[in-house]
């Protein structure tokens, strides 16, 4: 069977990719909200899109001086919330913190979502990139990556694999690995990817791919790490080698982003854009993503919209009839 599968462009598209936060010159936004905002996670709360959300919304909060409410609406591989946004009234007040899973992935597994990624949707800013790292249960074998593809090439199926579902990122990224190294996992995907941590820590399952700010709490007591999706190793994980150091050419890293309501006012989107490039440069802000695993963005509205653009032809191209939505 032809496996086919996705890979962040981040890294492979000088001219469209946004420049860190710390790069972005952020211009005072020309637009002052006059009441609450509501940034919409379609996740339960406490995943990696949650978390950082939260920690966006504060930081936004303190540049527009107006509280900004976190709003879970969660399900549907996070498609609720996005719907819940594409349909809210384009006046400034409502986004969605969607991710390369909500605004790039899903259209390819979900053809009857409701609503379109583009059409539905003003993009507003890249605010950050996220990676995984491979997490094992420490009673199983294998102690590197290397020790991993040598045993699962021996014993195809032998481990299993939880995900946060069929397609979502953490199983593309178990794809990939499968692809590059030439073994088999068994996949297990869980509704959520916090069920697949836990049945990891109770033993039911042998590896989960997952968003380094979920793994964090449980390592190095509970889970041990084996490498990270990185194109090198995390500042905090420094001592977890990066996969593509044992597999040449590993890389797999996701992003999130601020979407508007389609059909909100230009100068709108671009003060909120303004105000996402000064929160995500604010020090406290930066030193708060950075110790989760992430890496602060920031972008215009049009640097993300031709990066979603580019995303999003690159996930047809490579998922098409994806293997991810068959297992």
């Amino acid at each position: 069977m032809q496996r086919r599968t996705c890979v962040s462009l981040l890294a492979a598209l000088p001219l469209a990719r946004p420049r860190p936060a710390s790069a972005q010159s952020a211009a005072s936004p020309s637009w002052r909200p006059s009441r609450a905002i509501t940034f919409v996670v379609g996740f339960a709360p406490g995943g990696s899109t949650d978390t950082a959300a939260r920690i966006l919304a504060e930081a936004v909060s303190s540049v527009l001086g107006q509280p900004v409410v976190v709003e879970n609406r969660a399900g549907a591989a996070g498609n609720i919330g996005s719907e819940y946004v594409a349909r809210s009234a384009p006046d400034g007040y409502t986004y969605v913190a969607g991710a390369i899973g909500t605004h790039a992935i899903n259209q390819l597994l979900y053809p009857d979502m409701g609503f379109h990624v583009v059409r539905d949707f003003a993009p507003v800013s890249l605010t950050l990139q996220n990676s995984c790292v491979l997490v094992v249960h420490p009673s199983i074998a294998p102690k590197s990556i290397a020790e991993l593809v040598t045993q699962a090439k021996a014993k195809p199926g032998h481990f299993n694999v939880g995900t946060a579902g069929s397609g979502s990122t953490q199983h593309l990224a178990a794809v990939l690995f499968e692809r590059q190294a030439g073994v088999e996992f068994t996949h297990v995907p869980y509704r959520g990817g916090a069920p697949a941590i836990a049945d990891l820590i109770a033993g039911r399952v042998d590896i989960v791919f997952a968003p380094i700010v979920e793994a964090l709490p449980y390592l190095p007591s509970q889970l041990r790490a084996l490498g990270v999706t990185r194109e090198d190793r995390s500042p905090i994980l420094p001592e977890v080698p990066a996969i593509s150091e044992a597999l040449a050419g590993y890389v797999f890293n996701t992003w999130q982003g601020l979407f508007a309501p389609a059909k909100t006012p230009p100068h709108i989107v671009a003060s909120m854009s303004a105000a996402v490039a000064s929160a995500l440069q604010q020090p406290r802000t930066k030193q708060r993503l950075e110790e989760l695993g992430f890496r602060p963005m920031g972008s215009t509205a049009e640097e993300f919209a031709t990066f979603q653009q580019a995303e999003l032809r690159k996930m047809e191209e490579l998922v098409g009839v994806p293997d991810a939505a068959a297992k």
